[in-house]
């Protein structure tokens, strides 16, 4: 058995464990109590059922509800809901973040493309991209107070789901009313940070209203939500701190001594990337009932983004005037014009302003009979997607100047989804078949224009220009057969047909204008699981699976500049081809449950940004993203939770994965060969105690852990704790929430209670309060 570090929060779990297999024990805040005779995966018997149950799905899988997210969970916006759920982690940097990738139990922040994150069928990951800019799901489509139930599913064992759920896939599961409901909330949160030169509060304010009625055979929900927030610094300025004595440049004070993520002494000069932002999110909703067994559903989302983000200097001159940029003397040694350019601040300074629209159309059918059918088709669109930046120094280009205007502009996705249900022997039979087609296609447009006015100038000349589109047709057929009174299992494979089209690559200097090659592949994933039902406590269950991921188009069509040239380093990257295993053994009690499961993922042309010679005959290393030949990912998790634990209306909740990651084999780059794999730590654990003393109050207080990660391929970045470095963390996080009347209630928590200050490349939130007020009606 894979030993356990001696952590507090292990230390706890276990406990937990103990107490769940012991007596018969109780389901988490993460997953509501199942019921004793239920099979894997684990799912709540009273209102909305788990996507897991519901399809038949045979991954693994964990949820929590609307009930458990208001009395346990800090939750702002839609991604919050995931904080507790065992092996996972969503990189959101500040409140309102649109950069919030999903890492999971073998996949990193900057593998987005590796997971799936749906709302009522529809698709929110943006697989333009796997990383964690553009990549991320777009989860502000998603108003929390519109949430029924959150599902995250573990690993490639459906084949009802695309390759890229190598990772997971997530459902989010929202409401229709069944009688005229409203609801009105307002959330305030402040943040205290303190950090080198920066010493500040950032406050939000979160307001939501939400309408909803049923008429007859008409039902329609309304929302709109509006989040204004001010972010912590995203990045932080820095120059090389040299070790020899100089008089030249102008003396300044205020610089800050560090080390950067390779050992390498920095000068920290400032904090930039100062977010302010006001979002705006509505949504429609419109559904018919044609029949008791028949429903037509019509959404339209909105999403708007206005972002502003700033920098501020640590350094000043004799007189008390900032310093942006310049040759300047820091302690008496010199740091040259050449290392403290625009650039320093202007990177990371910026007004963003989007506006995406989402719709779909959903017609489903519940016969209880024999057949039912399922058809969805969506369509998510960057209407507008803007972006300036000045290309001056600071102060001077605040006020306006030369830089650039870049636009996402007409980029989006559509879907088509087909399902089919049979059940040839009724909803208890032997056999429950499932089947069905899936279309999907993804455009990027990515043109950067030079501007004299970069705040409100028009477009100049063309500066780069990135285009494509991928194309993916699949069928699918899953049969869960059970074949013994104990013993189930589910069949499927998935036929996928993918290309990439229409790859464009411009750019003005250096000179580059290419139109990429199509690139076309055909795969089939098998999927098989076999659960072993032991009697009605304890269930068993072994699956394995292929699985394909295919490039997305800014991975195929990357430029990468190489001196006085640029260079496309390879439009025809491989597929990832993915083995998973896992082998689960679950226990279920009359008040808890505990669950282990061993996993295994063997990872062929694993697509990883790292260096390599990219010109012929050239021993210069430039970082651009290729195919690895093997990654070999394999762990254990651990997941426990129980009811009045010592006292009635104690619930303790929590998990532990451990995960070994390496690479195997990379014939590119040989000093990666055994190192872990970037941006997945080896421990992560959650644990949440939340007490119910009556149906008024409920407190919680929750952490999570995780451990160090590394960003670079050869493990090269040792410091962590560091701007652009990954550290680990601890944080403690509280809750108390009280119902003051039917329709009124009150809450107030703290994230980062004990105000870890760490890194994921980013600096990260500090010690953060909420306040809440809402009505329901």
């Amino acid at each position: 058995m894979l030993p356990f570090p001696q952590r507090p929060l292990v230390a706890a779990l276990l406990a937990c464990c103990a107490g769940a297999a012991g007596a018969q024990s109780a389901p988490s805040a993460q997953t509501p109590p199942p019921t004793p005779d239920a099979a894997l995966p684990t799912v709540n018997v009273t209102g909305t059922p788990s996507v897991a149950k519901k399809n038949l799905v045979p991954s693994t899988s964990e949820g929590i509800d609307r009930d458990q997210l208001d009395d346990t969970v800090n939750v702002v916006n839609t991604e919050d809901a995931l904080k507790y759920l065992p092996s996972s982690f969503v990189r959101k940097r500040h409140i309102g973040d649109t950069q919030a990738p999903l890492a999971t139990r073998t996949s990193g922040v900057g593998a987005s493309a590796r997971s799936l994150v749906y709302a009522d069928g529809v698709l929110l990951s943006p697989l333009i991209a796997n990383n964690n800019t553009i990549g991320g799901p777009r989860w502000g489509m998603v108003a929390p107070s519109e949430i029924e139930r959150i599902d995250l599913l573990y690993g490639p064992f459906s084949a009802a789901y695309a390759g890229n759920s190598i990772g997971s896939v997530v459902e989010i599961t929202t409401r229709m009313p069944q009688k005229f409901e409203a609801e009105a909330r307002v959330q305030q949160s402040w943040q205290s940070f303190n950090q080198y030169g920066t010493h500040d509060t950032y406050k939000s304010t979160d307001e939501s209203v939400l309408l909803g009625n049923r008429s007859g055979d008409f039902s329609w929900w309304l929302s709109a939500n509006q989040l204004d927030t001010h972010s912590q610094p995203l990045a932080y300025a820095t120059v090389p701190r040299s070790t020899t004595a100089s008089g030249a440049g102008t003396p300044v004070t205020g610089a800050y001594a560090d080390n950067n993520r390779s050992g390498s002494p920095i000068w920290v000069v400032g904090a930039a990337g100062l977010e302010h932002q006001v979002q705006d999110n509505f949504k429609f909703k419109l559904a018919y009932d044609f029949s008791p067994a028949w429903r037509a559903t019509y959404s339209i989302g909105l999403f708007q983004n206005n972002t502003k983000a700033t920098a501020q200097s640590y350094l000043s001159d004799a007189g008390g005037v900032p310093k942006y940029s310049g040759s300047v003397n820091i302690n008496g040694t010199n740091v040259p014009a050449g290392s403290f350019g625009a650039s320093t601040f202007s990177s990371n300074v910026y007004n963003f302003n989007e506006q995406h629209v989402m719709q779909s159309f959903a017609l489903k059918s519940n016969t209880h009979s024999d057949w039912d059918w399922e058809a969805i088709v969506s369509n998510y669109s960057y209407g507008q997607s803007i972006k300036r930046a000045p290309a001056g120094a600071l102060p001077v280009a605040a006020g306006g100047g030369t830089g650039t205007i870049e636009y996402l502009n007409g980029t989006g996705w559509s879907t088509a989804d087909l399902k089919g249900f049979w059940r040839p022997e009724g909803r208890e039979g032997a056999h429950q078949v499932s089947f069905g087609a899936h279309l999907d296609r993804y455009v990027l447009e990515d043109p950067k224009y030079n501007t004299s006015d970069w705040i409100g100038g028009g477009n100049g000349s063309l500066a780069t220009d990135s285009r494509g589109k991928t194309q993916t047709s699949a069928l699918w057929a899953q049969d869960a057969w059970r074949f013994a009174p104990m013993l189930k299992a589910t069949l499927g494979g998935r036929f996928e047909n993918w290309r990439a089209y229409d790859g464009y690559n411009y750019a003005l200097a250096p000179a580059l204008a290419v139109n990429q090659p199509g690139l076309s592949a055909t795969r089939f994933s098998p999927k098989g699981t076999l659960a072993w039902e032991m009697n009605k406590q304890w269930t068993a269950t072994a699956s394995l699976a292929k699985a394909y991921r295919f490039p997305t188009v800014s991975e195929l069509y990357q430029s990468i500049t190489t001196g006085a040239t640029i260079t496309v380093p390879n439009p025809n990257l491989k597929p990832e081809n993915a083995t998973s295993s896992e082998i689960a053994l679950e226990r279920i009690g009359d008040n808890g449950r505990v669950r282990v499961s061993l996993f295994q993922e063997d990872l062929k042309d694993a697509l990883i940004s790292q260096t390599a010679p990219l010109l012929a005959g050239s021993t210069t290393l430039f970082s651009f993203v290729q195919n690895i030949e093997k990654v070999r990912s394999r762990g254990v998790e651990l997941v426990a939770d129980q009811y009045d634990l010592l006292v009635k209306g104690l619930q303790l909740a929590g998990s532990v994965t451990y995960v070994d990651s390496r690479i195997l084999q990379d014939s590119a780059y040989a000093p990666a060969v055994g190192k872990i794999t970037p941006q997945l730590p080896t421990w992560r654990a959650t644990l949440a105690a939340t007490y119910r003393p009556n149906d008024q109050w409920t407190g919680t207080v929750a952490a999570r852990y995780s451990g160090r990660q590394y960003s670079q391929i050869d493990n090269y970045d040792g410091n962590g704790n560091t701007f652009q470095g990954f550290s680990q963390f601890f944080v403690v996080d509280t809750r108390v929430r009280y119902q003051i009347d039917p329709h009124w209630s009150a809450a107030a928590g703290v994230d980062n209670l004990n105000n870890n200050k760490y890194f994921i490349f980013h600096p990260f939130p500090q010690r953060t309060v909420f306040a809440e007020l809402r009505y329901r009606y």
